[in-house]
């Protein structure tokens, strides 16, 4: 009688060397770096504006304009490269707006970032935010009116790309449309949040 099993060699090794190379390599340093560089030197910016110049316009001029490359930076690149997360309005052909949100599958062949980079991502994308709501009490309890308004835009903007991406992952995860995801579906999913750091 023949047996008809046959050994079957598993290459656990090299699962073990793919895991330790996606979690120790950056793949994407230009865009690890640019994901941090200028919410960072925005908020440098702030913190030493008086010395940088007594002018309050150019202050503000100079740390909305980090700001803004810092947004475009994250929505449309780093946010792809480090995590293979995107999202964006479209207006279809009714004139009406539409969000969509996507999340990447993961594989072996495709180009997303290093768990080292995902986590900078997400540090990045929450600490930031977090420092400028500080930077609100602070303007807010020393009658800083004019810098109180510099700190409301600074939220908004690191707060919309927050939220666009807690969107992509909660909607990867789930493989839900963008039409069907609702704001309360984060404080369900605490996961969301707590599961990326």
């Amino acid at each position: 009688m023949a047996d008809d099993t046959e050994d079957v060699e598993l290459d656990f090794a090299a699962d073990e060397q793919e895991r330790a190379r996606r979690s120790a390599v950056i793949r994407h340093p230009l865009a690890s770096f640019f994901h941090l560089f200028f919410r960072v030197v925005a908020i440098v910016a702030y913190l030493l504006s008086d010395w940088i110049s007594e002018n309050f316009a150019s202050c503000f001029v100079l740390i909305i304009t980090l700001l803004s490359f810092d947004f475009w930076s994250v929505k449309n690149v780093t946010g792809r490269l480090l995590v293979g997360l995107r999202w964006w309005n479209q207006i279809d052909d009714d004139g009406k707006s539409l969000w969509v949100f996507e999340a990447k599958k993961a594989s072996h062949d495709n180009n997303i970032g290093t768990e080292a980079e995902a986590r900078i991502f997400w540090l990045g994308l929450i600490i930031c935010p977090l420092i400028w709501i500080c930077f609100f009490f602070t303007s807010l309890f020393s009658l800083k009116i004019k810098w109180l308004s510099l700190v409301v835009a600074s939220i908004s903007l690191q707060v919309a790309n927050l939220y666009g991406y807690l969107r992509c992952k909660a909607v990867g995860e789930d493989g839900q449309h963008a039409d069907s995801f609702t704001g309360q579906h984060l404080l369900q999913r605490p996961d969301i949040i707590f599961g990326i750091l």
